[in-house]
């Protein structure tokens, strides 16, 4: 039997990248997949490639109206909610005398805020449901440890790391397990963005820091996003019934915790 054989799932930021990898793989073992994101005519493209158990729903992790429509549209085409994964993302870098405070409140309130109402949304319809549900967040290596031109973004992934622990601890009474999941670095659209902001601001040239940073990694290379679906997958399965606030480093050795 598949192992997430007849569940229903939502995934944010689904479009494309890791999100899109674990709608595949959620799907392969049987689950029908939301595929989430604030760019509606992506999320339709990929549900129409991914096959007949994904489909579309537009989400703005940042406005609590949409969390809401897209929590009840699962619910509408599914008619339950079994599994969150909170994908969705944003990134930036700068020196820290030249942060702005609207990139602050940006990453904010996708990163922190979205993860945080989206995650509360979902863990009330599993209640309400009462049967528990599985809820995996999205941290980052960089929620582990600050880096110098990247003090906003690592500040949120370590809220995350911390709200999946509380969340965690006063969900299981419910049957819903919170874990995370904390990636290295994955290649991809995202990592081009990122080599182009640290070669503006570290005077590098084109794919210089992307070079250096593969280097570094133990594992000899850049993560893809299938590197990150067998956790995505255990986490949200039976096998991981008794995990409870956990976040997992799926990083190819950067981190040890």
């Amino acid at each position: 039997m598949k192992r997430l054989e007849g569940k229903s799932a939502i995934i944010t930021g689904a479009a494309q990248g890791i999100g899109r990898g674990f709608a595949e793989a959620y799907i392969r073992e049987g689950a029908t997949v939301a595929i989430a994101d604030i760019n509606l005519d992506a999320a339709k493209a990929a549900a129409a490639e991914i096959g007949d158990a994904a489909y579309a729903v537009q989400l703005d992790v940042s406005q609590q109206d949409s969390i809401d429509a897209a929590i009840a549209s699962v619910v509408d085409r599914a008619g339950k909610l079994d599994i969150l994964i909170n994908n969705a993302a944003l990134f930036d870098a700068a020196e820290t005398v030249d942060i702005t405070r609207a990139s602050y409140d940006k990453l904010y309130a996708v990163n922190v805020a979205g993860t945080l109402f989206t995650m509360q949304a979902a863990a009330r319809q599993m209640i309400a449901q009462g049967h528990g549900g599985k809820i995996i967040n999205m941290a980052s290596q960089a929620g582990r440890r600050g880096e110098p031109l990247v003090l906003v973004y690592c500040s949120t992934k370590a809220a995350v790391i911390s709200m999946t622990q509380s969340a965690g601890l006063n969900l299981i009474k419910h049957g819903i397990n919170v874990n995370a999941i904390a990636p290295g670095v994955v290649d991809g659209a995202h990592w081009q963005h990122v080599d182009s902001m640290f070669a503006k601001l570290e005077g590098k040239q084109p794919g210089q820091k992307k070079a250096e940073v593969e280097a570094g990694v133990p594992a000899g290379r850049f993560a893809t996003p299938d590197d990150l679906t067998g956790m995505a997958v255990f986490l949200a399965s039976d096998d991981a019934n008794y995990i409870v606030s956990q976040c997992y480093n799926v990083d190819g050795g950067q981190w040890m915790s």
